[in-house]
């Protein structure tokens, strides 16, 4: 009788075991990392990057600093030192920044070795923000600018707009109102990429 038990009872735990009644180790769960954070910072540029001359006259961009989305600080100028920027300023709740999104996004990967884009998120909340990342999948760094300081700096009254910034800090061109990703990829490749 006492094997007919033992039976039973490797049965039954093998049954609890196989429905999951059993506790198991539970793996901790990761936060998933800050989209926009430092991790979206660029590395250094490739050697040989063929970049076209600023042209001469050209007025410097505002060399402004601030905090990425999970606090770490960034300064434009560092970015601008050795290849152009592209300043995409943008808002969760702006219609017309959600449409041309997905194509930035796009265009940001396709040039991410040669041009730096940086986003700056005013007027918004740092939780809007982030779904607003994830779900275009941005994966450059992104600026929070909350008193709008650095919108102010570029003469920016309300998402959308993009501003392209020359190697060395020399502002190239600005689009008010925003710019689709197939006209600001041929002003990259008119204004600043060469070859």
């Amino acid at each position: 009788m006492r094997g007919g038990v033992r039976l039973t009872a490797l049965a039954l735990a093998a049954a609890l075991a196989a429905t999951g009644c059993f506790a198991a180790e539970e793996e901790p769960t990761r936060p998933e990392p800050v989209a926009g954070g430092v991790a979206a910072l660029p590395g250094p540029a490739p050697t040989g990057l063929a970049l076209r001359p600023v042209p001469a006259g050209v007025p410097a961009a505002p060399a402004v600093a601030g905090r990425l989305t999970d606090g770490s600080p960034v300064e434009l100028a560092r970015l601008w030192a050795d290849r152009p920027v592209v300043l995409v300023f943008f808002s969760s709740w702006c219609a017309a920044c959600e449409q041309r999104q997905d194509a930035l996004s796009q265009l940001a990967r396709d040039h991410a070795d040669r041009v730096v884009f940086v986003g700056v998120a005013g007027e918004d909340k740092p939780a809007d923000v982030q779904r607003f990342l994830r779900a275009h999948r941005v994966d450059y760094p992104v600026l929070l600018d909350d008193g709008g300081r650095v919108a102010l700096s570029y003469a920016v009254r309300e998402p959308p707009a993009v501003v392209l910034v020359g190697r060395g800090g020399k502002l190239l061109r600005g689009w008010t109102g925003g710019v689709d990703a197939s006209t600001l990829d041929a002003r990259l490749r008119e204004l600043v990429l060469a070859g």
